[in-house]
């Protein structure tokens, strides 16, 4: 979860002033957490509350409404504040960018004698449902799944091995073309909050990184939503990495309290639950 909410304060200068190099600085006064962060946040009080379809509408619209001005996108603001919580056929990238704590519950929270594919199993359980309550699109569901695919085969595999399964298995489980590298990507990728044209992009800026801080570094270089290209790609990168401890305390350092108090209760429930 923290991964994606570093990904999301570091790209948050960056989404409407792409930057197309790695020379960048990681964090400045200007960095803020925006709704990536709220929703991920969301998605882990959902999952402690339960992990029900029901939790997750109830704490999305919950923090949501705490934190109205994080920049949602048009039909989910609308969602949040309305009195009809019906998904809404979304494909975008939100459902991929909030649905973190869906594959690290799975991957902290099991049992000896599990099996790895239990483990993948639940996190794309998890995933289904996080997205489904807004994001029902094919396309919607689809890029939260592959995002928890990625990161729960690298909780299970050292970094090197789990590219391999990814490179091999995301595109014949859910379509995406992980052929191009960043340099191919980076000229003429443009803003795009579509799952389709986002969780490709960001699971190829963690395939060709070197540790967690490169894989941020590969995400906001491409441009386009960086904020949520660089909450995705963090995600999977925390599990193959982890972040080292100046980048948490830095990253932590930007949240309020309310926030900071459910990524403590998470981490505690992760705990026990492990």
């Amino acid at each position: 979860m923290l991964g994606a909410i570093v990904g999301d304060i570091v790209g948050s200068v960056y989404e409407w002033n792409n930057i197309k190099t790695k020379d960048f600085q990681l964090f400045s006064e200007y960095c803020f957490f925006t709704d990536d962060t709220v929703m991920t946040i969301a998605v882990a009080e959902a999952i402690m509350d339960g992990g029900k379809a029901d939790n997750f509408i109830d704490s999305m619209i919950k923090w949501g409404r705490l934190y109205p001005y994080s920049g949602y996108g048009g039909k989910f603001g609308n969602w949040i504040h309305s009195d009809d919580h019906m998904p809404y056929n979304s494909w975008g990238n939100g459902s991929a960018m909030r649905v973190s704590p869906c594959a690290e519950f799975a991957a902290r929270a099991f049992y000896p004698g599990d099996r790895p594919e239990s483990i993948i199993d639940n996190a794309l359980r998890l995933a289904e449902i996080s997205a489904s309550v807004t994001h029902n699109h094919p396309e919607g569901i689809k890029g939260a799944q592959a995002t928890a695919y990625a990161m729960a085969i690298s909780s299970g595999f050292s970094a090197d091995i789990a590219k391999k399964h990814i490179r091999e298995d995301i595109p014949k489980l859910y379509g995406y073309d992980l052929s191009k590298t960043c340099d191919e990507i980076r000229p003429n990728y443009r803003f795009n909050e579509s799952c389709q044209d986002t969780v490709p992009q960001a699971i190829a800026a963690f395939l060709e990184s070197t540790d967690f801080e490169d894989a941020i570094r590969n995400a906001i270089s491409l441009g386009g939503d960086s904020d949520t290209l660089a909450a995705i790609t963090g995600s999977i990168a925390e599990m193959a990495y982890g972040i080292p401890d100046w980048i948490k305390d830095k990253a932590l350092g930007y949240l309020d309290k309310p926030l900071i108090e459910v990524y403590e209760r998470w981490r505690q429930f992760l705990k026990f639950e492990g």
